[in-house]
């Protein structure tokens, strides 16, 4: 039994329950693909741990943080598509949140010259994209809102709280 291979809290195996936001096929792709995205992270992190690129330990930390928390996220995400698991939406909401917040951090903290040109293609080519995809599959996973009564005649029924209550679905 593997980690993809659990069964579900409800009892009923997860090969059978049918996801309503994507296919099989979309499914398996983006789900290897967050994992992949987050493993291709650890050989960064060492080259980040080891204070090559960046001026002091802190800063290395720093930058390590961040990219383990990625890394987690990235992969955390994957593995709960990949088991159809509608928790997915908050993995994949945290992880875009992290996306974009390197995105930022490396373009507003590179030099000009090539430290810019890299950072600027590292968020168009890899960051920006994921965290894009990541807010896509939190929107489809999020539950869809129930349907507002309405009469005969079309109008919304009033709401039985009164009228100083919140507005009713």
């Amino acid at each position: 039994m593997t980690v993809l291979d659990l069964p579900s809290r409800s009892g009923v195996p997860r090969s059978s329950v049918r996801d309503p936001v994507m296919d099989e096929r979309n499914r398996a792709r983006i789900g290897y693909g967050l994992v992949v995205c987050g493993l291709a992270l650890l050989p960064w992190l060492v080259v980040l741990a080891t204070g090559v690129l960046v001026d002091s330990a802190r800063e290395s930390l720093t930058w390590v943080g961040l990219d383990s928390l990625e890394a987690v996220g990235l992969v955390t995400t994957g593995l709960l598509v990949l088991r159809r698991d509608p928790r997915r939406t908050l993995g994949a909401s945290a992880t875009a949140a992290l996306l974009l917040a390197d995105a930022w951090f490396d373009t507003t903290t590179a030099t000009s010259g090539t430290d810019l040109i890299s950072a600027l293609a590292m968020a168009v080519g890899v960051e920006l994209p994921l965290a894009a995809l990541c807010v896509i599959l939190t929107i489809r996973g999020l539950p869809a809102a129930p349907a507002r009564a309405r009469t005969k005649s079309g109008r919304r029924r009033p709401c039985p709280h009164g009228a100083d209550a919140p507005p009713c679905g």
